[in-house]
């Protein structure tokens, strides 16, 4: 097996070749990070004996500068690992690599790659990946449109020209149009696919799961394979990090928060409306609350409770139960 480490940026894909994981004796290529690149590295590693069936090619998740070279490659028959970038750092600062360039960064991960053989990835399927790129057109119109009505509130506020307020209500009524003809757009798609529709229907089951908590929480289920509900959790950077050591550090625990912010934020809320009237995610807040944890703590694990049961009801394929086993 050859393994193949790739730094990626926007405009190219630094790339090395390991040839001995004991020396790191590697080839390096950079290419441009384009589909006429990517056959560029492809007839590269051919010439080094590196076929796409022997190859493991390891690259961090860099927003969606990576998704060019991850589907092209696996497409190619490359098996195909997306890190963690904060793993991978701290990979190489545990090799007592100091020096950071894009050459060396892509020697790191061809060395993450065949010292701890990350699992593959496979690609979402393309409904999954459609949902996902709707909701996130869907918030950041949401976005404009609120920094547009905080503009309009100062605009009334300060003595601000007529022609300027006009400007920012035409904005406004525009902005408020693409909401609604996106939102009409998840909805259809969502109906037009019976998987994510059953799923939807599944997960607002959950009292305290609304639409809008369902919607990301389908998207992030469907993009991503998790063997469970503590893998689903610590991606959402939902799992709680000690820090204690000796008597010297005696740190509160706090959540991780190493995953999508977003997603964090929604289900901050529906852990809120969960402690009121989702029976298991109540109880556990009461417990928690009875044994002298701060709100904020018993609030995190009602948050990563919320996610198991979502896990859960997905898992079994059967709607929630308030009286199933206890809390």
């Amino acid at each position: 097996m050859f393994y193949l480490g790739i730094d990626v940026s926007k405009a190219k894909l630094d790339c090395s070749l390991l040839l001995d994981p004991q020396y790191s004796k590697r080839k390096s290529k950079s290419v441009a990070n384009s589909a006429t690149g990517i056959a560029d590295l492809l007839t590269w590693l051919s010439k080094q004996g590196a076929y796409p069936g022997d190859v493991h090619a390891v690259m961090e998740g860099t927003g969606v500068y990576h998704e060019l070279a991850a589907f092209g490659l696996h497409d190619a028959g490359v098996t195909v690992s997306i890190a963690n970038p904060a793993q991978v750092r701290d990979f190489g600062r545990g090799l007592a690599i100091r020096t950071k360039t894009d050459g060396i960064d892509s020697l790191v991960l061809a060395r993450y790659a065949a010292m701890l053989q990350p699992a593959a990835w496979s690609p979402p399927p393309a409904e999954a990946r459609q949902l996902q790129a709707l909701l996130s057109r869907r918030d950041a119109i949401a976005q404009d449109l609120q920094r547009e009505r905080n503009r309009l509130e100062k605009a009334e506020i300060a003595d601000t020209p007529e022609l300027v307020h006009a400007s920012i209500q035409t904005s406004i009524a525009f902005l408020e149009q693409q909401l609604q003809t996106l939102q009409r757009q998840i909805d259809d798609h969502i109906d037009h696919h019976p998987g994510l529709k059953q799923d939807l229907q599944l997960l607002q089951t959950i009292p305290a799961i609304g639409p809008q908590t369902g919607r990301l929480l389908l998207a992030v289920m469907h993009c991503k394979s998790f063997a469970s509900a503590e893998q689903l959790a610590a991606y959402l950077g939902l799992v709680p990090v000690e820090r204690q050591s000796g008597t010297s550090l005696l740190g509160r625990a706090k959540l991780s928060k190493a995953g999508p912010a977003r997603v964090r934020a929604v289900l901050y809320m529906a852990a809120i409306v969960a402690t009121k009237y989702n029976p298991h995610v109540k109880a556990l807040y009461e417990r928690l609350l009875q044994r002298g944890k701060s709100k904020m703590s018993a609030l995190g694990a009602s948050m990563r409770k919320l996610v198991h049961l979502c896990f859960g009801v997905l898992k079994t394929r059967q709607a929630y139960q308030s009286d199933y086993l206890t809390a």
